[in-house]
């Protein structure tokens, strides 16, 4: 088996400076993995998406599987692809209210290494939009319009001894989901990436599947996104995931 076209020219255009990366793994590897991961995903019909989103989700996904090395090799064709760095900066702020900073910590140290190596600028470095004394407010909004007008209050209610951590969600809502830098469509996919690729997080893997779907993010997109994460987290997780998004569906077309 050879490497197929496509995929010879998918991975020069992601890394035009490096012939062959995986090679230094195993030559025959790198063409049964690049004919998969970058040709059989990317082409199957009405499975693809937009450069931009497929990127998004795949440095997700490496992040919310704790894959710092394989970042730290699709970070610069991220980059050679058209994200911009504002984008990735805030996809690896949105990682840590659902990894945990011990988990996201070495993607910043990794994100600013490969920044100063390629010269690399932030647009804009002050992407902020809310207040401390706002930001409740905004998040409770963002909750609101990500998971409807059930949960406005939900920060208020339940057993009064947790429900500060009730309070402390909506706050992070309005700390991350008002920045700038990503669309709140784009900020619901890459969570339910970070969900998907760590595992064990399924009801609220269903949960953020309604929230894309309220966003406008639909079925089908969700499919296609976990389909060209494939290569990146293996079968068991993705299909936890398809399970989950048929089953946040079902749950979000009986409420319309």
């Amino acid at each position: 088996m050879s490497k197929s076209e496509f995929a010879q020219a998918y991975t020069e255009r992601m890394f035009p400076d490096i012939a062959a990366p995986a090679g230094y793994i195993d030559p025959e590897f790198e063409v049964l993995f690049d004919n998969f991961a970058f040709d059989e995903v990317i082409t199957e019909e009405g499975r693809n998406v937009p450069a931009k989103d497929r990127f998004l989700a795949i440095l997700a996904t490496l992040v919310g599987a704790f894959a710092v090395d394989e970042y730290a090799l699709m970070l610069p064709a991220a980059l050679n692809f058209g994200l911009i760095p504002d984008e990735v900066v805030e996809l690896i702020y949105q990682a840590v209210p659902y990894l945990g900073i011990g988990r996201v910590r070495p993607f910043f140290k990794v994100t600013n290494k490969i920044f100063d190596y390629r010269g690399e600028t932030i647009t804009d470095p002050s992407r902020s939009t809310i207040t401390g004394e706002s930001r409740l407010e905004k998040g409770v909004e963002k909750q609101v319009e990500i998971f409807g007008e059930a949960v406005r209050n939900s920060y208020q209610e339940g057993p009064e001894d947790t429900r500060h951590i009730k309070k402390w969600l909506a706050n992070m809502f309005g700390d991350y989901y008002t920045r700038k830098g990503l669309s709140v469509a784009h900020r619901e996919m890459i969570t339910f990436c970070f969900l998907a690729a760590q595992g064990g997080c399924e009801p609220q893997l269903k949960a953020h599947v309604e929230g894309n779907l309220n966003v406008g993010n639909s079925k089908q997109y969700l499919i296609n996104i976990a389909s060209q994460c494939v290569p990146y987290i293996g079968y068991p997780r993705t299909l936890n995931a398809l399970r989950c998004i048929q089953d946040g569906y079902t749950a979000w077309e009986a409420k319309q």
